[in-house]
């Protein structure tokens, strides 16, 4: 039972983390739609990634920067619309604004399930901005709900929420006065009531007679809410570097990563200074590094090395993340270097697999597969995730390494490929080369929807009836009711 309950425990962890991910993900895109130039600010917030050895204590900033205009947006993704924040009474580092400036922006968007698998979640395309200023005031002023903690599931933190009222479908307002809103739906022309009250505390109308709402859309509040903010593109390289001397650490971790978007040697020359700082903030100097390899600033590289030999792993893991945002081949090089590295610690050696999926190089694969060969599990796991990104690019390639490959590596190879899917039943046949090949083949195209092959199954046939035969048996068995059923 212990088992089961913290497999339990873990999937729901993984959920959480999807909502956060794909919430972040609808924000960045819409505030791109919108105008602005979004880079992903808090590094794995658009990840759906979990390290569970080594764990790093990362700079708190917001998840998303407009580099153009310098507005920083905080995502929060919710199952049900409603402007809430987690939040510690004793904690600092753990406070609802904790990190936030006034400027800063908290993006909600509402997220659904959409498949059985703790990641199957959709965004829904209406994004709701609320200024942390705004919030601020309200907070400060009483006009908030605080709910006490609810345990350790739930980190012992307690839950705030700025009163609102959201639309349930689409509709036209009709009605509005001092203490109810009243919409007529769409779809059947019934007409919806909501109480201008919560709680005792009076909720601020943010619609008028004759406006179209939309499904969970922020109809009243203590808060102004809107769809989008102005992007004056009034930042620069002055701007940035301005920052880069703040006295507040998240400032400085903004401008270091924002600046690798201004390459002249003024940043470059504030940049090493930033980096070479040994009293600075490693992850600070780690930014600063990062920019200047995307820049093609090459001599660098002598940091990301000393950092990946680092005393503490939490570093050498965000080193080797770092590398995966940076394409060039230096950086790929060394994250190659780092998976071979036997003396490495496993988990700093799987961080290095994950991001040369991440960089999608072809230069990554014979690294890879040689990995499969390995001990550790997670190396292994990591590098088979890795190369079916990979596959979308290199299909060909990697199927040209099953023959040459022993049972291990002929393993990954297979797993990679049939979660890609990226391959014809022609491109298989010349891999069939022995009894053991011949036999992950099978399970490649076994593993595929039937109706996705089905047509090309009979060059198959004709090249080998033993496959064919297998092929079709699997079918078989994976498309029966009985397949995947669990006494539990």
């Amino acid at each position: 039972m212990n088992g089961r309950r913290a497999f339990k425990s873990e999937e729901s962890f993984l959920e959480k983390i999807s909502v956060g991910a794909i919430g972040t993900r609808k924000v960045f895109e819409d505030m791109a739609r919108k105008g602005h130039s979004p880079i992903e600010l808090e590094r794995g917030s658009m990840s759906f990634k979990i390290w569970r050895d080594i764990k790093i204590k990362r700079v708190r900033v917001p998840d998303i920067l407009c580099v153009n205009c310098g507005k920083r947006v905080e995502s929060r993704a919710k199952t049900k619309l409603e402007i809430t924040m987690s939040h510690s009474f004793t904690t600092q580092e753990r406070g609802w604004d904790f990190g936030l400036d006034d400027n800063d922006y908290i993006a909600f968007v509402r997220c659904i399930k959409s498949g059985d698998r703790p990641i199957d979640w959709e965004a829904d395309d209406l994004v709701q901005y609320v200024s942390v200023h705004s919030m601020r005031d309200a907070y400060n002023d009483g006009y908030v709900i605080s709910e006490k903690p609810k345990g350790a599931t739930e980190g012992f933190e307690a839950r705030i929420t700025w009163s609102s009222l959201a639309a349930n479908a689409d509709g036209i307002v009709t009605f509005l006065d001092s203490n109810k809103l009243q919409y007529k739906r769409l779809r059947d022309n019934r007409v919806i009531t909501l109480h201008l009250a919560k709680q005792g505390t009076r909720l601020n109308p943010l619609v008028e007679i004759g406006d179209r709402v939309r499904e969970n859309q922020i109809v009243a509040s203590v808060v102004p809410v809107v769809e989008s903010f102005d992007c004056p593109k009034i930042t620069s390289e002055k701007y940035y570097a301005g920052m880069l001397r703040s006295a507040s650490l998240s400032d400085r971790y903004v401008a270091a990563k924002a600046l690798s978007f201004f390459p002249t040697h003024t940043v470059a020359k504030e940049l090493i200074n930033k980096m070479n700082d040994e009293r600075e903030h490693i992850y600070i100097r780690l930014e600063a590094a990062s920019s200047l390899l995307k820049t093609g600033e090459k001599e660098v590289l002598f940091f990301f090395e000393k950092l990946l030999r680092d005393y503490y792993l939490e570093n050498r893991l965000e080193c080797v993340i770092a590398l995966g945002e940076i394409d060039s081949d230096e950086s790929c090089e060394l994250l190659i270097r780092t998976l071979l590295n036997t003396n490495q610690h496993p988990e700093i050696r799987a961080g290095a697999a994950w991001s040369l999926g991440e960089l999608k190089s072809r230069r990554a694969l014979e690294a890879l597969i040689k990995v499969f060969s390995e001990a550790e599990t997670n190396i292994r796991v990591e590098a088979a995730r890795a190369l079916t990104r990979l596959s979308d690019k290199y299909t060909a390639d990697i199927i040209k390494f099953i023959p040459p490959s022993n049972e291990d590596e002929r393993a990954g190879l297979a797993w990679a490929l049939s979660k890609s899917g990226r391959f014809s039943v022609t491109d298989l046949l010349p891999a069939m080369v022995d009894d053991e090949a011949r036999k992950w083949i099978a399970w490649i195209i076994g593993t595929q929807d039937e109706g996705r092959c089905i047509s090309q199954i009979e060059q198959l046939k004709n090249k080998d009836k033993e496959v064919y035969f297998a092929v079709t048996v699997l079918w078989k068995i994976l498309s029966s009711w009985v397949s995947g059923l669990e006494m539990y």
